[in-house]
């Protein structure tokens, strides 16, 4: 035997099994078990390994775990609630804990957003908004209002609608033909605004704000307002790496819905719940949409579920009895995941957590732009605790990877280097390279630290290799 064969892993019992028969979502399978990162437990901001190592965990599982890991209250929780009412479904019945969230999440929600739908997933959330939508314009008179518009690049989903309302087209030509009826408008990567067609000062955030924002106009005028539905946006765009609104445009954005009748859905599956230091991003940024989609951070993971908050005006034609949402999920409104929230929502207030991230923002922004003087680092941006890193391989021309480099450099070094130095987070090319950070809300200055120096290794022997 080998000295290399020798000291090759050997894949554990779990690891086998994964290889056999799990399918992992978004990835490429592993061609070895051993290669199956086997997470096992998770405390705090960290996650463990089969063999005890931790790792940092940046992204928060996937923008989710807002509360950190190994919360036995919420665990404890979600055990009660199954012994006493397991499950039962929504279809004309209620059930205690989701009618109390429901109240809850209307109270923190922005304006008249009063009516919650709940629904399983962020994917979810963004078809049931889409197909509330349809209908609500049915039932008023206005059938031909179906089409929607949203962003390049914005990722909304991967159900046939929300995958439809998607701006990747990597991820959609291999389910094509989608949903018909939704148009693409530039997003608000002001680092690269001149690549979308902005021609105003380089250094005008406001005025490319105006810009893009006049691209949604432009293209419900030329679809004809008659036949717009509604803009789907993110507060911070996160495909991409991290795009934040420039001064005014969503307000911008809201008087051109108001203009042409057209319904303005935030989708927060990323946003709310404190990643951006308030329960809702609307509320961060000072605009009122119709819709908000949710998610992930409302219960921080630890039983999955999504939300739908509309306002009154759009549930007013159901509001009779006389009409049905034709709409619904089995597991909507689930008893044990809304008692979950619930719990969730408690440790946001009795930790304030909203408060720490707008206490820490400016730090943690601030530790990353150390990374600034690395010749790879084209880009920090972001907001709350919501950043991206674009990379590039001329900070001047500000050029990007070629389709080589970033299989090389990006995912064949850069993802697993950081992986393998103690830090989760996302090495994402969907546009141009970025590297992804969205930790736990309960992390500060020292993981801020551990974050910045585990990048700098990598990123300092990766600008050696492009």
């Amino acid at each position: 035997m080998t000295e290399a064969l020798r000291a090759a892993p050997k894949a554990s019992a779990t690891q086998r099994a994964a290889h056999r028969n799990l399918w992992m979502h978004f990835a490429n399978q592993p061609a070895d078990a051993a290669d199956i990162p086997m997470i096992v437990r998770g405390e705090g901001a960290y996650v463990y390994d089969q063999s005890g190592k931790a790792y940092l965990d940046g992204l928060a599982g996937l923008f989710t775990v807002q509360v950190g890991h190994g919360r036995r209250e919420l665990a404890d929780v979600a055990a009660a609630q199954a012994e006493q009412l397991a499950f039962f479904p929504l279809w004309s019945y209620a059930n205690q804990p989701a009618a109390e969230l429901a109240e809850r999440l209307a109270g923190l929600a922005p304006g008249d957003l009063n009516r919650v739908f709940f629904t399983n997933s962020g994917s979810e959330s963004v078809e049931t908004a889409w197909k509330l939508a349809k209908q609500y314009f049915g039932l008023t008179g206005r059938p031909r209002k179906h089409k929607v518009i949203s962003r390049q690049t914005a990722y909304h989903g991967t159900t046939q609608g929300a995958l439809s309302i998607t701006g990747i087209p990597g991820l959609k030509e291999p389910f094509e033909p989608l949903v018909p009826s939704t148009h693409r408008v530039p997003n608000t990567n002001f680092y690269r605004a001149a690549e979308h067609g902005f021609a105003g000062d380089p250094d005008d955030a406001e005025a490319f704000g105006r810009w893009a924002a006049d691209q949604i106009e432009a293209v419900i005028e030329a679809e004809g307002a008659e036949t717009v539905a509604a803009v789907f946006l993110e507060p911070v765009q996160n495909a991409g790496g991290c795009f934040p609104p420039p001064p005014g445009y969503f307000q911008r954005v809201r008087e051109i819905c108001d203009r042409h009748d057209v319904l303005l859905v935030s989708d927060e599956v990323i946003c709310a719940f404190g990643r951006l230091g308030e329960y809702f991003g609307a509320s961060r940024l000072g605009f009122q949409p119709d819709i908000i989609t949710t998610a992930k951070g409302l219960t921080s993971g630890y039983s999955p579920m999504g939300a739908v908050l509309v306002s009154d005006r759009l549930y007013e034609p159901f509001a009779s009895g006389e009409q049905m949402f034709l709409h619904g999920y089995t597991f909507g409104g689930h008893p044990v995941s809304a008692a979950v929230a619930l719990a969730n929502l408690d440790i946001f207030e009795q930790e304030r957590l909203n408060q720490r991230v707008q206490d820490n923002e400016a730090a943690f922004l601030a530790t990353l732009g150390k990374l600034h003087d690395l010749e790879i680092v084209g880009d920090v941006r972001g907001a709350g605790y919501f950043y991206g890193i674009e990379l590039v391989q001329d900070k001047k021309s500000k050029a990007t990877f070629t389709a080589e480099q970033s299989a090389r450099v990006l995912k064949g070094f850069v993802s697993k280097e950081l992986f393998a130095n103690g830090l989760y987070c996302r090495a994402d090319d969907r546009e141009d390279p970025v590297i992804q950070l969205s930790p736990p809300l309960i992390v500060g200055q020292a993981e801020f630290d551990e974050m910045e120096q585990i990048l700098r290794h990598a990123l300092t022997q990766a600008q050696e290799l492009l």
